[in-house]
């Protein structure tokens, strides 16, 4: 596979073609989706007006709590046509149900075939996945069928276990690894505690999920520093999720997540549903192109960020979005200053002595934020405390509350069985 043609197109062509999916995307949604025919009805919209992607602005956004609170009027197909339930994290509310049908499990490998490709991944090379592709997780699944379309090897050794991780390197000489970030550095200190020489091993690079990278300005982050000081492999990042069907992927150039023209549509909306301006960070909100069984429109994801529209060297001219600056639902307001807990994990990071680290965050006597940390430390000493919070109001502004607590009792809330991810974030807040 090559770069699609559409992605090297002119932006007036990508809009031209975006467009007119567009009226293909509104007809079948207020054809055959429940939610969406009574939207458009209860609204008085006519869908035949909405010709521009400007024009998108005279229809209303659909919140995760519209999708949790009518799931199953989202769906678009009999139930007999889904071929895989899936489930969103959960991270920032109750799950939803996504039913995909058997063209919607063939989109889902095109997109991450060509993100795949945007990363530099070929026919022929084995890449180790190193992400769960059960308990109804659409990343794991879409990793696999992605790299079978692009004829690619795979190695599906899961989540953690770093002695089982290395036996499959050393045994099966991938190229390129997908994982979590942060689960580098484990690989890496496993390897030096049994004399694996990993810079002497076949992995050449990582496709990257759950954790961001890059700083704003795209230079490598605390995480990504920590580990090309040890590992001399490439990173890539990438955003996705289970609502979008799609990906924004990193090429070789670091500069942001690249749009696929012919799967979504990107907007970024402030507070009151309008288009930012040129430069300016607000919510991704997506119109998803070509599903079948749940399509989307103007689905507000919660992210925070920034769009990119200056080409790319790589040769594609569609528009790319830099790293996630913070979920809207996570906004801090502490001492008149506006916080995501990226940023205060990125600052964690940078201390070698902090082993884990939980954010809570929860609402005091007055009606305000309140933010503890409790870290895990090798030496946990007053003198190191002092470091922290001093490094918090050198670099943030403010200095909440941290205290140290075992790493034993960290893990035992981070790593919640039922969790498909890690939970460093807790937010006690009142709504």
């Amino acid at each position: 596979m090559d770069i699609p043609s559409i992605e090297k197109a002119s932006l007036a062509e990508i809009k031209a073609y975006q467009e007119q999916r567009l009226k293909e995307a509104l007809y079948y949604a207020a054809e055959n989706s429940p939610y969406y025919s009574s939207l458009f009805r209860n609204n008085a919209i006519a869908i035949e007006n909405i010709v521009k992607l400007e024009d998108l602005q005279q229809l209303p956004v659909t919140t995760k709590e519209q999708l949790q609170e009518y799931n199953d009027d989202f769906l678009c197909v009999p139930k007999s046509h889904i071929i895989d339930y899936t489930t969103t994290s959960g991270t920032s509310g109750r799950p939803v149900t996504f039913g995909l049908t058997d063209k919607d499990l063939e989109r889902l490998a095109y997109n991450e075939a060509i993100s795949f490709i945007c990363s530099g991944i070929k026919e022929g090379d084995v890449v180790q996945l190193m992400t769960t592709i059960d308990r109804r997780f659409m990343a794991g699944l879409a990793y696999f069928l992605g790299l079978r379309k692009i004829k690619a090897g795979v190695i599906r050794v899961g989540a953690g276990v770093p002695e089982l991780q290395w036996d499959s390197i050393l045994k099966y000489n991938p190229s390129y690894l997908i994982t979590v970030p942060s689960f580098l550095l484990k690989l890496v200190e496993y390897a030096e505690a049994n004399g694996i020489d990993y810079n002497a091993s076949s992995i050449k690079g990582a496709i990257c999920i759950g954790e961001p990278l890059r700083n704003q300005d795209f230079s490598d982050n605390t995480l990504s520093q920590k580990i090309k000081e040890k590992w001399n492999i490439k990173l890539f990042s990438t955003y996705a999720s289970t609502e979008m069907s799609t990906a924004f992927a990193e090429c070789e150039y670091s500069c942001g997540g690249h749009h696929h023209p012919e799967l979504i549509i990107a907007e970024v909306l402030d507070e009151n549903d309008n288009p930012v301006k040129n430069g300016e960070a607000g919510e991704l909100t997506v119109t998803t192109l070509g599903i079948e069984g749940m399509p989307l429109i103007r689905f507000r994801t919660g992210d925070i960020v920034q769009l990119h529209t200056e080409p790319c060297q790589c040769g594609r001219n569609s528009m790319r979005i830099g790293p996630v600056v913070g979920r809207k639902q996570q906004m801090i307001k502490y001492k008149g200053t506006t916080l995501y807990p990226p940023a205060m994990i990125d600052l964690l990071r940078s201390f070698p002595e902090i082993q884990n680290h939980i954010i809570e965050i929860s609402t005091n006597g007055l009606g305000t934020d309140e933010i503890l940390i409790k870290a895990a430390a090798i030496n946990p000493t007053e003198e190191l405390l002092v470091q922290i919070k001093d490094h918090f109001r050198a670099k943030l502004r403010v200095t909440p509350k941290i205290i140290f607590a075992t790493l034993e009792e960290l893990n035992s809330i981070m790593f919640n069985p039922m969790s498909r991810k890690p939970v460093n974030f807790i937010d006690r807040r009142v709504n």
